[in-house]
């Protein structure tokens, strides 16, 4: 059965897990901090069982209180790296309306920046060192 990330409980639970190992009580919590929220045992164990079948994730017993220490396995890496590149395509769409491009190393700004008047037209740049390489001539 193919896991699927439909909501962003799950998603924040591979995010944690993707930092480190952890126990499930320590998830919920977290969880309920990142997402200002009550999270049930019963939206992560479930998930973190269908993850285990799936081979993504793995965990050691810890002698007190018999608790588990979950772990991304190396198929477990992999997959949440695919589940990031493809939340990242999501919100690079999501706000490419309101990206600017440095007008010196075309990097992508999303806020902030830097501008500045050069030969009387106002320009974008993503820092302060790239529009003085721009207005000199030289590059970053």
């Amino acid at each position: 059965m193919a896991v699927k990330i439909n909501n962003l409980v799950k998603f924040h639970t591979l995010l944690l897990l993707a930092g480190k190992p952890k126990h499930g009580y320590d998830i919920i919590k977290e969880l309920e901090v990142m997402m200002q929220r009550k999270i049930s045992a019963g939206q992560i164990y479930p998930f973190l069982r269908q993850l285990k079948e799936n081979d993504y994730i793995d965990f050691k017993e810890e002698e007190e209180r018999e608790k588990k220490v979950y772990f991304l396995t190396k198929q477990g890496k992999l997959f949440t790296k695919q589940m990031f590149a493809k939340f990242g395509e999501l919100i690079h769409h999501a706000i490419s309306d309101e990206l600017i491009t440095c007008a010196h190393c075309n990097c992508e700004i999303y806020k902030g920046g830097y501008k500045q008047k050069i030969k009387n037209k106002l320009l974008d740049f993503c820092c302060s060192s790239c529009a003085n390489s721009y207005s000199k001539g030289g590059c970053c």
